[in-house]
């Protein structure tokens, strides 16, 4: 019999914003421990952001991590030898942490000067609809769609 799963330890605000969506934004770019470095980072490129596009950089944000967290995924699942890519709905946990990881993924591989920059850049291009972590998310909800029919195998 499995134990009872842990307690959620909830995560602090970020000293500008008070959002902890932020502060967990911030812990997946962090790369050795160095936190005041990423959320150095992150608000130099919340600040470019707001800068080129006259709006508030965090709301920018939100709606860009919104736009490229995926709704479904698929899973694989062996059915008698075969193996059949199932379409499963998200939770939102899964959704938000997705959409983080590719914004950030994409922002590290874009071609620009500092980090700083590639977020900001990757960030506009998400909040309109476009960019490769959104694209990332069209073929994500694309392959779900393609394998629809393997979906009463859920489980």
């Amino acid at each position: 019999m499995r134990k009872s799963t842990p307690k959620r330890i909830p995560r602090l605000p970020d000293p500008r914003f008070g959002d902890p969506v932020v502060t967990r934004f911030v812990n997946n770019m962090m790369y050795d421990g160095k936190k005041s470095i990423a959320f150095k980072l992150f608000y130099d490129a919340v600040d470019i952001v707001a800068k080129r596009t006259e709006e508030n950089g965090h709301e920018v944000w939100k709606r860009a991590l919104e736009n490229v967290s995926p709704a479904v995924e698929v899973k694989s699942r062996r059915v008698g030898g075969a193996t059949f890519q199932i379409p499963m709905e998200i939770r939102p946990d899964r959704r938000t942490a997705l959409g983080m990881k590719w914004l950030i993924m994409y922002a590290r591989k874009r071609n620009e000067k500092s980090m700083a920059m590639k977020l900001a850049g990757e960030i506009v291009a998400a909040s309109k609809g476009e960019g490769s972590a959104h694209k990332k998310k069209e073929d994500t909800h694309r392959m779900a769609e393609a394998n629809k029919a393997f979906s009463h195998f859920r489980f």
